[in-house]
């Protein structure tokens, strides 16, 4: 009954293997997975490199599942690189995360500000390369309160190829900076990334404001178990407030400990289902504003 609500939609944030980290599954079981319960796609995130080949390999194999290559501006791909974002746009990737790990906020929350109860497995890898004193400055999109070039120069290769933009772990400061630029260099499809994540922690005010600019606020069933920032009832409320037609769910799994990318998402309809959400304001979050980013 849950799964139906799926059928054709796509999961734009998933952490599947080959990957630094172990995973509970590779791109294969993930395409594997979707297709028995009739989700159409998903999105490949690796924080370290970009998985554009690894998604044109699961299409030739899975051809009835389309697969999102994606790369993420940490320092193993140069951080806001240009030239990255230019050849992984030209090898078929789709989206494009600003820095995450490797972010100036997300360092400052790491190092700082007392850190997570349960450590993502990125978290692990960071904290082990500052102890091994490999760790590099954090990464900021802004200089002297403005936009770097390398930044704007992203967003134009971005809005040429009509990728989408993610927004990472940036700060509230630097993600409505990115956004407001974004649009006035005509980037169509803006996704704020896990926006109630610990170390992004916008208000659902804030929210609903960055909506009015245009953005997709992307809500994640890995922000909640284990809990990274808010519970059922806040994300329920949060989801509410901003409203449905401007949102999308995503899983965020993929990790060891997690259940399955497939499963979380079934678990997520389910839980909104039976609590306010009706059956259209579910799909218009898990298919229709998911392909909408997708496909467009």
């Amino acid at each position: 009954m849950y799964a139906e609500i799926l059928e054709g939609a796509y999961d734009l944030h998933v952490h599947t293997g080959p990957d630094v980290s172990p995973r509970k599954l590779d791109d294969l079981d993930m395409a594997e997975r979707l297709r028995k319960i009739g989700m159409k796609g998903f999105g490949i995130k690796s924080h370290y490199f970009c998985t554009a080949e690894r998604a044109r390999l699961v299409k030739k194999l899975y051809p009835d599942i389309n697969p999102l290559g994606a790369v993420c501006l940490n320092y193993p791909t140069g951080g806001i690189n240009p030239a990255a974002v230019e050849m992984a746009a030209r090898d078929g990737a789709k989206i494009v995360w600003m820095p995450t790990f490797d972010a100036a906020n997300e360092l400052d929350y790491l190092l700082n500000q007392g850190s997570y109860g349960e450590l993502p497995p990125w978290a692990k890898v960071q904290l082990e390369l500052n102890q091994q004193g490999k760790g590099q400055a954090g990464i900021s999109i802004l200089e002297d309160g403005k936009l770097t070039k390398s930044t704007l120069d992203v967003l134009d290769i971005v809005a040429q190829h009509r990728l989408i933009l993610a927004t990472g772990h940036l700060s509230k400061t630097e993600i409505f900076a990115l956004v407001k630029a974004a649009k006035e260099q005509q980037v169509k499809n803006i996704v704020i990334t896990h926006p109630t994540f610990s170390s992004v922690n916008l208000s659902k005010e804030e929210q609903k404001e960055l909506a009015e600019l245009g953005a997709y606020l992307e809500q994640c069933f890995g922000v909640i178990t284990p809990v990274y920032g808010i519970d059922w009832d806040g994300l329920y409320e949060t989801i509410q407030y901003v409203g449905p037609a401007h949102c999308i769910l995503s899983s965020d799994l993929g990790q060891v400990n997690n259940p399955y990318p497939d499963e979380g998402m079934i678990t997520f309809v389910q839980n909104l289902l039976e609590n306010g959400f009706t059956k259209a304001e579910i799909k218009k979050m898990t298919v229709e504003n998911t392909t909408m980013l997708a496909e467009g």
